[in-house]
């Protein structure tokens, strides 16, 4: 498969992607994100009481836009949409392993890790200040695909308004990623994946769930992992022609 063709298709999803990940991170529908910073006044209602509530167990998760969130550091951001998002997502990817090896033999499984984590290592690079939609194809090319893409990345389509909201937008946005993905099916199997003996488990029924699950995110976390390895090497590396990434300042 060349080059162009792997490129082409990270490129769609990537403009999927960008926009899940600025809706999970900009939105606040009903404004429990910012009374995470607010301060509970003596004539607060009942109503202030129940969504201060509300507040405080958002910010325990230290989702983005929160107080929490704000004292986070880079490497800690980074790590957050590895541990809570990736998390969420690994378990629409493990589901099918309940099923066992007859599902495992489908490429539902594949289409799904890939896109969990493309869409977790986008964010990594966004939070490291990584931005340029070229620079995030190619470093999915690099850790998913096992390529290195020299040639210039498609000019990337319009993004659509994400369907959906909060995590139902997120695992929209996985299952659309995935269907954009279907055109460099051969490329799936290169993505870090499930290790020795949980891959064995994950083809029997029902336990494999559990041992899809498990495997996954051990996955994830080394994609994550390589991803973070390529934006220091490519931030770093200024001695070759377009290596070095497009860093927000």
């Amino acid at each position: 498969m060349e080059d162009r063709t792997v490129a082409a298709a990270l490129g769609r999803a990537v403009a999927i992607i960008d926009p899940v990940l600025d809706l999970l991170a900009q939105r606040d529908p009903v404004g429990l994100k910012g009374r995470t910073f607010r301060t509970p006044t003596d004539t607060d209602t009942a109503l202030d009481k129940v969504l201060d509530t509300l507040a405080s167990a958002l910010d325990a998760t230290d989702f983005p836009g929160t107080k929490g969130w704000q004292a986070l550091d880079e490497d800690a951001r980074s790590q957050w949409w590895v541990a809570r998002i990736g998390a969420l997502n690994t378990v629409a990817v493990a589901f099918p392993g309940v099923f066992g090896v007859l599902v495992n033999r489908l490429p539902l499984q594949d289409l799904l890790g890939f896109a969990n984590q493309a869409m977790v290592l986008v964010a990594v690079a966004r939070e490291s200040g990584v931005t340029d939609r070229a620079d995030h194809v190619r470093m999915l090319a690099s850790v998913l695909c096992e390529r290195e893409i020299d040639l210039s990345a498609p000019e990337p389509e319009r993004p659509a308004t994400p369907r959906g909201h909060g995590p139902f937008a997120l695992l929209r946005g996985m299952w659309d990623v995935a269907n954009v993905l279907r055109d460099v099916s051969d490329e799936l199997a290169k993505r870090p994946r499930s290790r020795g003996v949980l891959r064995v488990l994950s083809a029997i029924p029902v336990v494999g769930g559990v041992a899809g699950y498990l495997g996954e995110r051990g996955a994830l976390s080394r994609a994550a992992d390589e991803g973070r390895k390529w934006i220091r090497a490519h931030r770093n590396d200024a001695s070759h022609v377009g290596s070095k990434v497009t860093v927000r300042k």
